[in-house]
């Protein structure tokens, strides 16, 4: 029999963990002439936002909803190997589980957030699992110890997804991605923040840079 302190059958540790945080995302509840309750956006409620001056343009769920898409498709959150939260403009945190199955269409996303920010939860049909739920600020206080945070800027320092992939650190990293319609995250929300990063030239849309990070992770790791 193994001692209890051997390393288990099988091969080596399992690799640290990649934890992604979608920061910044515009998600709030309208409610309607209708007494319905929705997902704010600036399409379907653009007086409502003129009303309190505010630019219906920044007013973005499906940026979040494209981000979330890209991120739980990802053979990394399929292996296992991924985390994610999301922290509103409201700085609302919200934790997802790694089963959690992101709606395809808008519509649906949009109904299954406003159930959250309504009951604080939403748990599987089964009732085993919290799939969704908002928990207590900051994020801080839920990454590992020794967790590397890096944020993304097209003005941060410039990689190709495969050389930044190869200096990350044998620890846990938490990479902070930008959820709004324009502008980044803003160190300042973050104290462990090292850096800066950008995998581009060019602006990219989130869900386009989360698709060059985790490849190029998923291809270090070797996860077809």
């Amino acid at each position: 029999m193994a001692a209890l302190d051997d390393p288990p059958l099988g091969g080596d540790a399992p690799p640290p963990p990649v934890i992604v945080l979608l920061d910044l995302a515009c998600l709030e509840i309208v409610k309607t002439k209708r007494g319905e309750f929705q997902l704010l956006n600036g399409d379907d409620h653009r007086s409502v936002l003129g009303k309190h001056g505010r630019d219906p343009a920044e007013c973005r769920p499906d940026i979040a909803h494209q981000e979330l898409m890209a991120l739980f498709d990802s053979p990394l959150n399929k292996a296992k190997q991924l985390k994610v939260y999301l922290r509103t403009r409201q700085n609302v945190l919200i934790e997802f589980h790694e089963s959690v199955r992101i709606p395809r269409t808008y519509k649906r996303f949009a109904g299954l957030m406003v159930q959250l920010l309504h009951k604080l939860k939403v748990r599987a049909a089964d009732g085993r699992e919290t799939l969704l739920k908002v928990i207590k600020n900051p994020i801080q206080r839920h990454l590992p110890p020794d967790c590397v945070c890096y944020g993304f800027s097209v003005q941060g320092d410039r990689y190709t997804p495969g050389a930044f992939a190869a200096t990350l650190p044998d620890k846990p990293v938490c990479f902070v991605v930008g959820a709004m319609a324009a502008g980044h995250v803003n160190q300042d929300d973050h104290e462990n923040m090292v850096d800066y990063v950008s995998l581009s030239q060019y602006p990219l849309s989130g869900a386009t840079a989360i698709n060059r990070l985790l490849g190029a992770i998923e291809a270090h790791r070797g996860i077809a």
